[in-house]
């Protein structure tokens, strides 16, 4: 039976369009590659002829597309000799951040607002060993003093003003035009 390489995550399938090197330590459990999945029936009930796509990012192994972001974020802060990430979340961030921290051997320090976030995404982050926070205030308040603990203490920010999340989640964009053979005429993000 012949050898296929295996999915290795979408660090490694865009390296040459991401900030790594041939030195640094992909943290990945194998996020990415999602399906792009074309639907039928909203163009029939619309009566247009179009071709309209979803691209399923729960298939990603904490269910989000935060985790197109967080294989980046994590794997530069490892890069730059951090031993602990720290975010603000009410769910899907605070999930991604603690299976990446977990993968990488590091500490995951989530604040959370007391009582507003989503318990499966709680759970996900507690599974995977991250240091949770209930704080009194809203999210907003949360990120502020992510913030100020990142000011003096030596933890990473893995929320979205983390420039590499972004070089991370562009990879859907990628995907997409590669299975299309294009760009698509238009595309939308749900928010």
């Amino acid at each position: 039976m012949p050898f296929h390489n295996r999915y290795t995550g979408l660090i490694e399938n865009y390296r040459d369009r991401l900030p790594v090197n041939d030195d640094t330590r992909l943290i990945s459990l194998g996020e990415g590659n999602t399906p792009l999945i074309k639907l039928s029936t909203i163009p029939h009930e619309l009566g247009k002829d179009v071709e309209i796509y979803v691209k399923y990012e729960g298939l990603n192994p904490t269910g989000s597309f935060k985790d197109r972001g967080m294989t980046m974020a994590v794997t530069k802060a490892v890069e730059e000799g951090a031993k602990a990430i720290i975010c603000a979340s009410t769910g899907n961030t605070s999930a991604a951040a603690a299976a990446y921290a977990a993968r990488a051997g590091i500490t995951a320090f989530v604040l959370i607002p007391e009582g507003k976030i989503a318990l499966g995404k709680l759970s996900q982050a507690m599974m995977h060993g991250a240091v949770v926070i209930q704080i009194k205030g809203n999210f907003d308040e949360g990120m502020q003093l992510v913030k100020e603990v990142a000011e003096h203490a030596p933890v990473t920010i893995v929320n979205s003003i983390n420039p590499y999340r972004l070089q991370g989640q562009k990879t859907a964009a990628f995907e997409i035009m590669e299975e299309l053979g294009g760009a698509p005429d238009y595309h939308c993000l749900p928010v």
